[in-house]
């Protein structure tokens, strides 16, 4: 994993799939779409370039790696997340020197596992989980929903934002005392700022 960005904190939380149980995931509407754009703590001009280099990313590979490699690019602030299956060691690198190669990137953190690629039963499991856990989310009134990406593959739960210390820990909290059944573990792929960033980001437009 590349660490040229020192802001980047990867932690890892295991959490028993068999404590966690079930719960209701929410339904977002089109309004809670468009709001998340206004309140994603990156411009919209990084939230555009994400979204190109996920595009570009996936594209690429899909014409680099064989067929049955199953890849997930996720981007968020200029930070790439690769999960899913790969055929090899060496298909494992080829993407993540691909990927480093895209403009604008600065850092990839490849979480890509050597085996045979998720079923398409798995990945309906994980669109469930990410469904509850954004739920539980929202629910919190102390957490910014909109500030995190969740991707989940084969039970792993990742997140990706920019978050203070106090709010990743929050996360971790709710997520451990979830009832969210299906979870087999937690990654969180945050960049860290302070309470004074977050006041800056935050803080309303002056007229």
């Amino acid at each position: 994993m590349n660490a040229r960005s020192n802001y980047v904190l990867v932690t890892f939380l295991l959490i028993a799939g068999s404590q966690l149980t079930a719960c209701a995931p929410a339904v977002i509407g089109s309004a809670a779409v468009v709001g998340k754009v206004f309140n994603d703590r990156r411009t919209a001009g990084i939230q555009l370039e994400d979204e190109a280099i996920e595009l570009r990313s996936e594209s690429g590979l899909r014409t680099l790696l064989p067929k049955n490699s199953h890849v997930r690019v996720s981007s968020y602030n200029l930070m790439v997340l690769l999960t899913g299956e790969v055929n090899s060691d060496n298909d494992r690198v080829q993407a993540e020197r691909f990927v480093k190669s895209q403009d604008n990137v600065k850092t990839v953190v490849n979480d890509l596992a050597i085996r045979a690629e998720s079923s398409l039963t798995q990945r309906a499991q994980d669109k469930v989980v990410t469904g509850q856990v954004r739920a539980l989310l929202i629910q919190a009134k102390d957490i910014h929903s909109s500030a995190i990406t969740i991707v989940t593959e084969r039970g792993i739960v990742y997140f990706m934002g920019r978050v203070t210390s106090t709010e990743s820990q929050r996360v971790t909290d709710l997520i451990s005392r979830s009832q969210i059944s299906g979870i087999q573990k937690v990654v969180k792929v945050f960049e860290l700022i302070s309470e004074e960033d977050l006041k800056r980001l935050v803080a309303p437009a002056v007229r």
